[in-house]
């Protein structure tokens, strides 16, 4: 403590002036003494103070080494490094800013992306003790992960898995129809076993969790963000009575803040009892089959039990099932992860994802950090004449290289603190960007302390990997030459310098880079291009769920005719139409169909939509065989349309009409053909398709997310909204609307992934592109600086004007082009591994790989010709004069 006090008063300007009294008080004594005892042995007294003097060890040295002692040398050293470096950086403003420019856009990129995978792959759940709650799941034969459990397999973990403390269960995801105050509004929730709040070891906002014996009860937990919506944080909600699909559910408890789920992905807002789900109209099966998986698992390992121990446990739990239960249990293993982190299944095309960002931030980040690492040798070669003088004057090598270490160590820190100013803004874009999903997903991202301190970490890093070989190189100066100021490092006549090499470095990443976002930018512009089968302008969307308020399959379809004919008679509408999903949705219904209930080989994978009669030319989609959707009969066949792409591929030429095909218990009579729109995605190959009759399909069949009435117009289909609605509440006011938007908007959040991926590598694209010509223009400008006295003799002996500039403008060029022949071919070999994100093109587009070497040839003339003109202009008796 007295080192440190010690060390605070020797900052300037809060000296104690009484111990520095005392201390030369005391050393003035001292001095005194001994020049008396000079004296009286007979010395003069200019020969006595010498000597005492040297007695001493000098004032000066005597007054340091009391300061040494009564503090922290190394910390003092550091505070007059960090000092004098902010001197410098202050005075060379123009480098100092050049390079926390460089190095805050290549952090501020990591670190962008870097939340992205700390968001979806280290974060654990916001739950107590994350480390010790695991997500079990299951693995069949083939390595086929699936993350949810039928109920008697939860039984089984809950009693014979010793490894758990508690073992909780939930479904993931449950829709329901919220009343109360304001309109209805579709909100999903979760509903768990009653031990769920105690396993997460969840603190609540308000109220408590459910208790043993509660599984029947029609109780709520609502989450933190629907009590602030929906009922404006009363604190005394707990105990009322809230509408869910009709049903009252007394609120026991509000969720903590943050908490939406134990799958972080999911954005749930409420959460009811296991066995209560049956009265939101839920349809969970016979929970006693075991081949029924509904159920994701989570289980509170004991304390000292460790992940091994569990999946030993485990492995050993599903051989004796393998046995009992050969049926359903046989070849199937468990696997455990930590609870909130991706499922299995989900992981490896997130991590291939976020694995091609983070090596396209590292790019831009070894573009810049070359960048900046010429900046700093330039900057070496021009102090050499000041290093040499220091170490004339005495100061050693390693004293000046920890002072420039310390130099571009504050770059680094400041270009952090840039990188992390732009990181926030950037995530607080990605964030507010909605995915074309029809379930509520959570993808906020955060600037957390893991991303703080990777921040922190990259900045260090890169202040000292930048400065070290700059300073190595500004203090190993020929003393000589360097004090009458000839710089060894800028006089360099050798074809491959460190400056040449760290820019042909950062032109070759600059080539990769570009390529890849020309092919991302070129995938946007196919995408837009692509058919999608279908006509988008002038139609109307708007979805309900009538089945969550308990409509029976008729009512529900009655409910949907008389809605059809009341859009259908407004003003400007051309035809209305019902389905329980619109195309290019993520989440649809898939089966094996076979032609004339033969199973086996014959199977083809089909996508299965329901629609009303009119479906198909409310959609514009054009019918090129038999007949849409009629009054069909209820029992028998239930009829259907297919498109071109399945009756080519079941029939192969044949006419399809009149052809029965089965699949999942049911039979299916073709009664008609349309073209081929895309089914799910954009980029997906053109799918089979068959569209079902809704009157005949809904009863066996019901659709978990709802259905969508399709309205087209001839005038503005946003104007129809509030029209639609209003026929919508006067046949039931309860129901929920929701998913209301234009086709025009639903398409444009189709095309979410190739403009994602286009927005992220157009912007680190462009950085590289912008870093490289910089870079390019400094390292030419500075060799134009440093060799004007050349150029001034090469003039005053008769070159021209156009041959100086065309030998600066010549070595940019060919140091382009050497750039280029290096990182064309590693852009060729990179693209590959982006096949699966590209649509419409290959991932040796042609067009892509001719051009970028163009635009950057091109970039790098424009940023040669400016220093060599300059050198052109130079006037040879003003340089010889000044030289």
């Amino acid at each position: 403590m007295r080192k440190l006090r010690a060390l605070w008063m020797r900052v300037p300007g809060t000296l104690s002036r009484r111990n520095h009294e005392e201390f030369e008080d005391e050393l003035a004594f001292h001095l005194d003494r001994h020049v008396q005892d000079g004296i009286r042995s007979g010395l003069s007294a200019e020969e006595a103070r010498r000597q005492a003097l040297i007695r001493l060890g000098g004032l000066d040295q005597t007054r340091q080494a009391w300061r040494d002692r009564n503090g922290l040398p190394y910390a003092e050293a550091i505070g007059r490094d960090t000092l004098y470096g902010f001197r410098w950086l202050r005075k060379h403003r123009g480098v100092t800013l050049a390079a926390v420019f460089s190095i805050g856009l290549g952090i501020g990129a990591n670190v962008t992306i870097f939340s992205m995978v700390n968001r979806f792959l280290l974060r654990p759940a916001p739950v107590g003790d994350a480390g010790s709650l695991l997500r079990i799941e299951t693995v069949q034969t083939g390595g086929f992960y699936s993350s949810e459990l039928s109920f008697p397999l939860y039984q089984d973990i809950l009693n014979q898995a010793r490894s758990f403390s508690a073992v909780a269960a939930y479904v993931e995801l449950i829709p329901a129809s919220i009343g109360g105050r304001g309109e209805p509004e579709r909100v999903w929730g979760q509903a768990v076993t009653t031990n769920f709040f105690d396993v997460t070891q969840l603190r609540m906002a308000l109220g408590r969790g459910f208790a043993q014996g509660e599984d029947h009860n029609p109780e709520v937990v609502l989450g933190h963000a629907l009590w602030r919506r929906r009922f404006n944080g009363d604190p005394d909600v707990i105990g009322k009575a809230v509408p869910l699909s009709g049903h009252n559910f007394t609120v026991v408890g509000v969720a903590p803040v943050g908490f939406h789920s134990v799958d972080q992905l999911l954005n749930t807002e409420f959460w009811v009892p296991l066995r209560s789900a049956n009265t939101l109209s839920i349809d969970m099966g016979n929970p006693a089959e075991r081949d029924h998986q509904w159920l994701a698992v989570i289980g509170r390992l004991r304390p000292g039990t460790s992940g091994r121990d569990a999946n030993s446990e485990l492995q050993t739990l599903a051989a004796r099932l393998a046995q009992s239960y050969p049926n359903t249990n046989k070849q199937m293993t468990f696997a455990i992860h930590q609870a909130g982190t991706l499922p299995m299944r989900e992981r490896g095309q997130v991590e291939i994802f976020l694995s091609a960002l983070l090596v396209v931030v590292l790019l831009v980040l070894a573009i810049a950090a070359a960048n900046v690492a010429n900046l700093l040798l330039a900057q070496a070669a021009s102090r050499q004449r000041d290093m040499a003088v220091h170490l004339a004057l005495g100061a050693t090598r390693g004293r000046l290289r920890r002072q420039m270490l310390m130099e571009s160590l504050m770059l680094g820190i400041v270009g952090g603190v840039l990188g992390v100013g732009l990181a926030v803004s950037a995530t607080r874009s990605l964030s507010s960007v909605q995915l074309p999903l029809p379930i509520p997903l959570d993808i906020n991202f955060a600037v957390d302390w893991r991303v703080l301190l990777f921040a922190f970490a990259l900045s260090i890093v890169s202040g000292l990997l930048l400065g070290a070989v700059p300073a190595w190189v500004a203090t190993r100066p020929m003393l000589m030459r360097a004090l009458k100021g000839e710089e060894v490092l800028s006089r360099s006549r050798r074809r491959i310098s460190l400056r040449n090499v760290l820019l042909a470095g950062q032109i070759a990443m600059s080539v990769i880079l570009l390529s890849l976002t020309g092919l991302f930018l070129r995938s946007l512009m196919t995408a837009t291009t692509i058919d999608i089968g279908f006509h988008p302008h002038g139609v109307v969307m708007l979805s309900v769920d009538p089945r969550l308020h308990g409509y029976s399959p008729e009512r529900t379809v009655l409910f949907l005719n008389q809605l059809q004919q009341r859009v259908t008679s407004l003003p400007g509408v051309v035809s209305a139409a019902c389905t329980d999903l619109p195309p290019l949705s993520v989440g649809g219904r898939s089966d094996g169909l076979s032609v004339g209930g033969k199973s086996g080989e014959s199977e083809i994978g089909t996508d299965l939509y329901m629609a009303t009669p009119g479906f198909f030319a409310t959609m514009g989609v054009p019918l090129i065989a038999g007949r849409e959707f009629g009054n069909e009969p209820p029992g028998g066949a239930i009829r259907a349309v297919v498109n071109r792409a399945f009756a080519e591929h079941v029939f192969a030429g044949k006419n399809p009409l009149g052809e029965h095909v089965s699949g999942a218990g049911r039979t299916y009579e073709i009664v008609g053909v349309i073209g081929s729109m895309k089914s799910r995605t954009l980029g997906e190959e053109t799918r089979p398709v068959l569209y079902r009759d809704l009157s005949q399909s809904i009863g066996g069949d019901p659709s978990f997310l709802g259905y969508t009435i399709v309205v087209r117009t001839s005038a503005d289909a946003a104007a129809l909204i509030e029209p639609v609605r209003r026929q919508i509440a006067a046949l039931d006011p309860t129901l929920a609307v929701f998913n209301v938007e234009t086709m025009d908007e639903h398409i444009c959040s189709a095309y979410f992934l190739p403009r994602l991926a286009a927005t992220l590598f157009g912007v680190f694209g462009g950085i590289g592109l912008v870093l490289a010509a910089v870079g390019l223009y400094g390292v030419m400008s500075y060799s134009v600086s440093r060799r004007t006295r050349e150029i001034g003799i090469r003039m005053a002996l008769g070159a021209q004007p156009r041959a100086v500039g065309l030998l600066f403008l010549r070595h940019g060029i060919v140091l382009t082009l050497i750039s280029i022949a290096l990182g064309w071919p590693a852009a060729w070999i990179i693209s590959k591994l982006v096949r699966s994100f590209l649509y419409g093109i290959q991932p040796h587009d042609a067009p892509t790989f001719t051009t970028v070497p163009i635009v950057l040839a091109a970039v790098a003339l424009a940023a040669c010709w400016i220093p060599a003109r300059r050198a052109s202009l130079v006037d040879p008796a003003e340089t010889l004069r000044t030289e």
